[in-house]
């Protein structure tokens, strides 16, 4: 079993900047490194939605962060972060990390393992 743990959230005001931490632990079929991994937030009343992500050598952004998010993985902490620049009031949400195994990272539904997330509020 997988056990993945974010942290990192918190209140911040509307142009500043947070960075997630996603530590994963446990036995795993495969290496961490091997698996894809991305990161989701859900706001209230609303779907989760597809925040970033890496699958291989590529790494990919919702149209709604790109240029002030950024993905990365540190395979030897078996971590991934996601580092959240000039951060809005819209960013405001409950962001979960997950690990998938097959099948596009950008659909919540194919993730085989979910943290239990950290919320970030940002206020304008």
């Amino acid at each position: 079993q997988v056990r993945l743990v974010e942290s990192g959230g918190g209140l911040v005001q509307a142009g500043d900047s947070l960075r997630l931490s996603c530590a994963a632990s446990g036995r795993t079929e495969r290496t961490f490194s091997s698996y894809a991994m991305g990161w989701f937030r859900q706001a209230p009343g609303k779907e989760r939605e597809f925040v970033a992500g890496i699958n291989g050598d590529t790494t990919y952004y919702a149209d709604s962060v790109k240029g002030r998010f950024a993905f990365s993985r540190d395979d030897a902490k078996n971590t991934m972060y996601l580092e959240m620049n000039s951060l809005k009031p819209e960013d405001t949400a409950v962001y979960y990390c997950g690990i998938v195994s097959r099948g596009s990272i950008r659909w919540h539904g194919n993730y085989d393992y979910w943290g239990q997330g950290t919320q970030v509020t940002v206020s304008s």
